[in-house]
């Protein structure tokens, strides 16, 4: 039987918390939501808060309940809806170069303000008061939307920015990590104003979000040597995959750089600090988006270091926007079987099966749980035996060194944590 919450601090304690902000853009008189030191960006509740609010909460929560593909075939399964995959790269050159991969996303989002006028693009940037975090604006210009080129590896909130989306005079493209999209659709079923102004989602593949920490982790790695203040932290980009490059400027105004590769930042360091709730989701390719875009890793990078995407139409919606923005030349791209999905992101499928096997043992010991997806078991059943043990072994020792048979309390950010 499946433990669901019956709270919205039941969700925080849980660690069934996505950190979206799905919950602070339904109530944002009685939620907002804040950075903690050693987790995510939590919501804070206020105490007043009515039973009806709460239940209209966790209505809005992707945490609580979530949408399953009913393709059952292999691939869809898998890796949900598919209508048409393809494999591509932005025409303009500058937005291949510092996208995260080919530049898809940065390429769609200016097609739709250059041709089809929507309102704006909700995506997320380096916050203005602080680069090592984030903070999710509406860009409308092809200037703007260069703020935001690239991936963020660490804590982020677009669904509580959503009323940005709402007050829009046009309809808008929201892009997000797939459980931000599944927070984004189900404020759309619950407020009007953001499903007129939806136009379409476009979600970014995700292994996982990076805690506060192992930004804080990254930032000693790459730190001078001399005390000097923080200017900018980018995770990818200039190239595929690009470096992790942290800028500080001295004193003396001289700016120092250093940087490391992707594969040492995210393998060696951020991936170890991603937050309990990544190694429970079953979806970390978007498959409630409209579109979804992630990194073509069979693909070979090329010496000139510009690199693709794979991007999938996952509804007629986004099948249709896709088409028309290759027609108008922003994209160049070429149709691929989706069976290339088990080549280019052979880990997201093992994780999408191991999550049933963890989601067993967290129950076995007494914890709440992500409801168990008849999908998610599918991908663990094809998982080599050792991984199918790994996924039920190792988080029962995980449940004990990480102490997760307990709730988990939440410790707020302190002051000038990433002074």
């Amino acid at each position: 039987m499946i433990r669901q919450p019956s709270s919205l601090k039941d969700v925080v304690e849980n660690r069934m918390c996505t950190g979206c902000g799905a919950c602070a853009a339904m109530a944002p008189l009685f939620v907002k939501m804040a950075e903690t030191e050693d987790e995510n960006r939590r919501p804070i509740i206020d105490q007043s808060i009515g039973a009806d609010t709460e239940a209209l909460l966790l209505q809005s929560c992707p945490s609580v309940t979530g949408e399953v593909s009913t393709d059952t075939s292999d691939v869809g399964q898998a890796w949900g809806p598919i209508e048409q995959i393809w494999e591509g790269f932005a025409v303009d050159k500058t937005i291949r170069f510092k996208g995260s991969s080919g530049g898809a996303v940065t390429a769609l989002s200016l097609f739709a303000i250059d041709m089809l006028d929507f309102g704006g693009i909700l995506h997320v940037k380096a916050s203005k008061d602080n680069p090592a975090l984030n903070e999710a604006r509406l860009s409308k210009s092809y200037e703007e939307l260069m703020e935001g080129v690239g991936s963020r590896y660490a804590p982020a909130s677009v669904c509580d920015s959503l009323d940005l989306v709402a007050d829009a005079t046009d309809a808008c493209v929201v892009i997000g990590k797939p459980c931000d999209i599944a927070g984004v659709n189900k404020v759309a079923k619950n407020d009007t104003r953001v499903a007129a102004n939806l136009g379409l989602t476009i979600s970014i593949f995700c292994a996982g979000t990076p805690s506060h920490r192992g930004t804080k982790a990254l930032l000693k790695h790459l730190a001078p040597a001399t005390a000097a203040k923080l200017e900018s932290l980018k995770y990818r980009g200039d190239g595929w995959p690009g470096d992790m490059e942290a800028r500080w400027k001295a004193s003396n105004g001289q700016i120092e750089a250093h940087s490391t590769s992707y594969s040492d930042g995210w393998g060696n360091i951020l991936q170890k600090h991603r937050q309990w709730r990544c190694h429970t989701c079953a979806d970390h390719t978007g498959e409630e988006a409209d579109i979804s875009v992630g990194d073509p890793w069979q693909t070979p990078i090329d010496a000139d270091n510009y690199g693709k995407s794979l991007i999938i139409a996952r509804t007629k919606r986004g099948q249709e926007f896709l088409r028309r923005a290759i027609a108008a030349g922003y994209l160049q791209a070429e149709l691929r079987d989706p069976e290339i999905l088990f080549d280019a992101q052979p880990n997201l499928f093992a994780a999408k099966g191991a999550v049933w096997g963890r989601s067993i043992a967290i129950l076995l010991v007494g914890r709440k749980a992500l409801s168990l997806r008849a999908d998610s078991f599918n991908c663990w059943v094809a998982l080599p035996f050792r991984a199918k043990a790994q996924s039920l072994v190792g988080t029962f020792k995980r449940v004990v060194t990480k102490k997760l048979y307990l709730r988990k309390k939440t410790n707020w950010l302190k002051e000038g944590y990433f002074s």
